[in-house]
């Protein structure tokens, strides 16, 4: 079999030859005639469809019970989670005790280490042994929470009945992102995440936008909560009630004593105080009218202005939203043809929050936001224009703009159909469910996703990843994915036994042509390209020989090439064990300290580990476990 034949789409022009193998289309189910508009997809393309776009993938079963069910019927129960008993959730976040704790808890809970360390500088130079021992242990875990956090995420996305619900959670992060190696801005995630994003995911855009201006997280990810009138403008400080001289030296030598305690608010001091663009750009840019939505630079200061003095209560000591009048620039503006009369105070920004919330480059930006996600890389004019028509019709309203795309022809065409790649966030999780895995607790899944190029909070600009499939494609990506379905069906991934597997107790002793075909019906709905088919036949990928790995052995993607240059291949193979057994005994650690270790991970990337250390020198697979292995990785699955 050759090369061109296995990577039919191969443009050498434009992409190395490991993209086409992840760009090739699957080929239709063999015998079934292609149905009339409006929907294009057989009835079994539909089960699949909605499963791979609206969830994270089917875990065994799903796909009879959403045919029991029908696809609308599936699609409207999904659009309410409110109604779906979800009591697997609510056991699993038992185990996480850090959620949805606020930035001032965890703050005080769990202070940053250089806080800890100026704290135990300052003590008595005679403080008990047991003090300074108890002082370095409480700045230890300051990143746990954040282990805890996308631990969370993946586990939600495994194991949830509410699975759109998770899908808008992952869309509305990524939209709204926020990095969480940004100085303190980690502590504010667990609340973002449970009580900024969640509650509005299928609620209004207005409520949702209002939610993010006003959290923490947001505000001090983009300094807003820094952010005043400058030097010689009005502001409100005169409708604040006076303080008198004693009020006034206490406030201050309050103020010069957490000054001294906080080596980094000290900093923050330090910086010029005046008006921060940084939130009203990107919320002009990123989070509602889109770059091409029809404001000027002009426009972005008059709304930074129009949000001065929304801030943190106690700012990098946490707290919640405030609104500080005594900083808020007063004077008039005029925001994309509109004036704001002057002395204006929290409503002015409220005000600014609607004009945004309601222009129609916000319903169209936000319209093709959503039908990239769910229908494809370039979604079709009409659809984003039906969409942006429910938006402008309902106020915004998340629900029906959703059920407009999903309910859509467009959505249930044929060119729709395994036409958008995963990204490492939705392949991990798919793959869990796949094999009906139960939810990791640890950190070690969330780490895979990070390995795999898309660290939880860890993307550093506020425009989030990239929604096309462009941004997951190379070939060191592939064979990490390659590697990564291996690593699953050999048992390397938590929670993923080959042998708990319901499918491998009634195929387990079938020939190998049996086997194959169970499999592909149960992954791919008897679906799969005949270049796919012959791999799983032969276990022999022709993507893997051109790159001079076996089947059965790990490879070494682009990601590991520092490490291992210099090395003959019986070093990186006695290499890739020493990084195995190394994880397995990170694996063996107490969890608070495998979730720190993630954590830290999280906010530097960079300094995280490889996938061939998270899943080491994989056994030689034969059998069924090669035939999982090899179709967890092949094209049909990378794509949803």
């Amino acid at each position: 079999m050759s090369i061109v034949r296995l990577f039919p789409m191969l443009r050498p022009a434009l992409w190395p030859v490991g993209v086409a193998f992840l760009l090739h289309t699957a080929a239709s189910p063999r015998g079934v005639a292609a149905q009339p508009a409006p929907r294009e997809q057989t009835a079994d393309q539909q089960v699949h469809h909605v499963l791979n776009r609206l969830a994270f993938g089917a875990r065994p079963g799903d796909v009879d019970a959403v045919r029991a069910v029908g696809v609308d019927a599936w699609i409207d129960r999904q659009l309410y989670p409110e109604r779906i008993p979800d009591a697997a959730v609510e056991q699993l976040l038992g185990r996480f005790p850090t959620l949805g704790r606020t930035g001032e808890q965890l703050l005080a809970d769990f202070p940053p280490a250089a806080v800890v360390r100026v704290q135990m500088q300052r003590r008595d130079a005679a403080m008990a042994m047991e003090d300074t021992v108890r002082r370095r242990q409480q700045g230890r875990p300051s990143y746990a929470f954040l282990g805890e956090l996308a631990s969370s995420r993946v586990a939600r996305a495994v194991v949830s009945e509410r699975q759109l619900q998770e899908v808008m959670v992952d869309f509305w992060e990524n939209h709204f992102n926020v990095f969480a190696g940004k100085d303190r801005t980690r502590y504010f995630l667990p609340a973002y995440d449970a009580q900024t994003i969640r509650p509005h995911a299928l609620g209004t855009f207005r409520d949702l936008l209002g939610a993010v201006a006003k959290s923490p997280a947001m505000l001090y990810y983009l300094d807003n909560w820094q952010s005043v009138a400058d030097s010689g403008r009005p502001t409100l400080r005169a409708a604040q009630r006076p303080m008198n001289a004693r009020q006034a030296a206490r406030r201050a030598a309050a103020v010069q004593q957490r000054l001294a305690q906080n080596p980094q608010l000290q900093q923050a001091a330090q910086r010029r105080r005046g008006l921060n663009e940084n939130y009203a750009r990107e919320l002009m840019e990123l989070h509602t009218l889109g770059v091409d939505g029809g404001y000027t630079q002009q426009d972005v200061i008059e709304v930074a202005r129009a949000l001065t003095g929304w801030t943190i209560a106690r700012g990098a000591q946490g707290g919640g939203f405030a609104f500080r009048g005594d900083v808020h620039d007063a004077s008039a503006k005029t925001i994309l043809g509109q004036s704001f009369a002057a002395h204006r105070g929290i409503e002015e920004g409220e005000a600014v929050l609607d004009l945004l919330a309601s222009h129609p480059s916000t319903a169209k930006f936000i319209a093709t936001k959503l039908a990239r996600r769910f229908v494809s890389d370039t979604p079709p004019a009409a659809l984003v224009e039906r969409a942006a028509a429910t938006f402008r019709r309902t106020n915004g309203d998340i629900r029906d703009v959703v059920r407009t795309i999903v309910t859509s022809p467009e959505f249930f065409a044929s060119a729709s159909y395994r036409a958008k790649v995963k990204s490492p966030f939705e392949l991990v999780a798919s793959t869990m469910r796949a094999m009906d895995a139960p939810p990791d607790a640890t950190p070690r899944t969330s780490q895979l996703v990070s390995r795999l190029g898309q660290p939880i909070f860890g993307h550093q600009a506020p425009n989030g990843y990239p929604e096309t499939g462009d941004a997951w494609m190379n070939t060191g990506a592939i064979l990490n994915r390659i590697n990564f379905g291996l690593a699953a069906a050999s048992g390397r991934v938590p929670g993923i036994r080959l042998s708990a597997w319901p499918l491998t107790a009634q195929i387990a002793t079938s020939s190998r042509d049996d086997q194959v075909d169970a499999v592909i019906e149960e992954l791919f709905g008897g679906a799969v390209s005949s270049d796919t088919r012959q791999v799983l036949l032969t276990g022999t990928n022709p993507f893997l020989q051109q790159h001079g790995g076996a089947n059965d052995s790990l490879l070494t993607a682009d990601d590991d090439t520092p490490m291992m240059n210099g090395m003959a291949s019986g070093d990186m193979t006695a290499n890739a064990r020493r990084q195995g057994a190394s994880a397995r005994r990170a694996a063996r650690a107490p969890a608070a300290q495998q979730q720190q270790a993630a954590g830290r991970e999280a906010v530097r990337p960079e300094r995280g580990g490889t996938l061939t250390q998270s899943i080491g020198a994989l056994p030689s697979l034969t059998g069924l476990t090669q035939i999982v292995g090899l179709a967890l990785g092949a094209p049909e699955f990378q794509r949803r």
